[in-house]
């Protein structure tokens, strides 16, 4: 064989020896592809980036545990400042690629208004950890959205129960005065429907009292506070809006004891730069709050930041927000370990397939104390009927410096043996959800 030939027959085989290296045949893992929809930027960034930092440092603590069942996780993030047109757009532009969107989570309940009607045509789940619509809880109307831990119903719900036992009963309720001051978009007014109905229920009176976005004007607001005197202010705020007003209630000398915040108002970024000014401020912490010491938190500091590989700052692991980004990122990331079990161990899955992996959903508590999360939230089980999954909420207070749990076991009309809030009966209106609702419960950590 003369030198030419040579040349060309190893040039052949250099040609074959490449194809098949970048053959994803031979060498190409399965991957799930997830959107993030994340605000970086703008006046809800402070609240925003820690639940982006926590949620994607599940995802690459997931790949270093060497995927799920060896399929990794893949993302992309695309910036919404928290603006349901640019989230329709990042959704609009994310979910076609590598493959398709497994699920996608907006981090927005006007977001997830809009993807409501996208998500069956798209067969894309949407998945709402603590916020969005709270009647797509129900499976059977709302067969793609999956509003799991945590609705507005039942935390607004938790908290009516809350002060009712703290009065001694809800017959105590009759004649008091509960001020409701919520964000004015659908995330603040989630909650006014299942709080009216309550209000006719037990006697007490409700007043509504919008903020403007951001909320960083809120002088009349806390005027009105001041001359009707309510008995209990609930906070339904985002962001800047959450300061502001603890600052208010402070200038105004309205006590924080008797303020109450939804979950997205009881994070370290919405009382740090309040301090002891905030102190006595309530909050609800849905499942979990603030969890230095869980052993999900230190395996993400040996494996992510101790390798330079973290997200975000090293500070902010096990804080409250950054919890409910790592806890949004593992529920996902445990839909499509069970959606393997049916369609095939090791395999990608479609957004239909994980449609039926989120309708499946069994974390007992083996299954989370396997995976790092002892101590910080209760078992979750779905149905097709019951999106939801669990309905537990704690109440933790604001001691200046740190957040401590200060709820008791069960609501006033619930029993106090397992918590479990039982949401899957309810039929997908706020009147059904009214007459449920003394099944919710608050738990302690014990």
């Amino acid at each position: 064989m003369n030198l030419r030939k040579l040349t060309i027959a190893a040039s052949v085989s250099a040609i074959g020896l490449a194809a098949a290296l970048v053959s994803p045949a031979v060498t190409a893992a399965e991957e799930q592809f997830f959107p993030v929809l994340a605000y970086r930027t703008g006046a809800y960034a402070p609240n925003g980036t820690p639940w982006a930092n926590g949620f994607v440092d599940y995802m690459k603590l997931t790949n270093a545990r060497g995927g799920v069942n060896g399929v990794k996780m893949l993302w992309e993030e695309c910036e919404t400042g928290y603006a349901t047109d640019r989230g329709v757009e990042c959704y609009e532009r994310l979910k076609a690629k590598h493959g398709g969107a497994t699920a996608v989570q907006p981090l927005s309940t006007g977001i997830t208004f809009a993807l409501t009607e996208k998500a069956p045509v798209d067969k894309i789940p949407v998945i709402t950890a603590g916020y969005g619509r709270s009647e797509s809880q129900n499976g059977a109307v709302f067969g793609w959205n999956f509003p799991l831990i945590g609705t507005y119903w039942s935390g607004a719900d938790v908290l009516v129960q809350h002060i009712a036992k703290k009065e001694g009963g809800f017959d105590k309720l009759k004649g008091k005065k509960i001020a409701l001051v919520y964000h004015d978009s659908p995330y603040g007014k989630e909650p006014i429907a299942l709080l009216q109905e309550r209000a006719k229920m037990h006697g007490f009176e409700l007043s509504l009292l919008p903020v403007a976005h951001p909320g960083v004007e809120q002088k009349a607001t806390w005027l009105q506070i001041r001359q009707n005197k309510p008995d209990y202010v609930f906070l339904w705020g985002w962001g800047v809006m959450n300061s502001t007003s603890l600052k208010e209630a402070q200038a105004t000398g309205y006590p924080r004891e008797k303020m109450y915040g939804v979950w997205w108002s009881g994070a370290e970024p919405d009382v740090k730069d309040v301090g002891e000014g905030a102190k006595g401020y309530n909050a609800l912490a849905m499942q979990h709050g603030a969890e230095p010491n869980a052993k999900v938190v230190k395996e993400v500091l040996e494996k992510l930041h101790a390798k330079g590989q973290g997200t975000g700052p090293k500070e902010e692991v096990g804080q409250v927000l950054y919890m409910r980004g790592l806890i949004s990122s593992m529920v996902q990331t445990e839909a499509v370990r069970v959606a393997q079990g049916r369609y095939g161990k090791g395999k990608h899955i479609t957004g239909e397939q994980m449609r039926w992996g989120l309708e499946n959903i069994n974390l007992d508590q083996k299954a989370l104390d396997a995976l790092g999360f002892a101590g910080v939230m209760r078992p979750v089980h779905t149905t097709c009927i019951d999106h939801l999954g669990s309905g537990f909420a704690r109440v933790h207070t604001w001691d200046g410096k740190k957040w401590n749990f200060s709820s008791v076991r069960g609501g006033p009309e619930s029993p106090a043996s397992d918590g479990d809030a039982g949401l899957g009966q309810v039929r997908g209106r706020k009147e059904d959800h009214a007459a449920h609702s003394g099944r919710l419960q608050e738990v302690t950590q014990g």
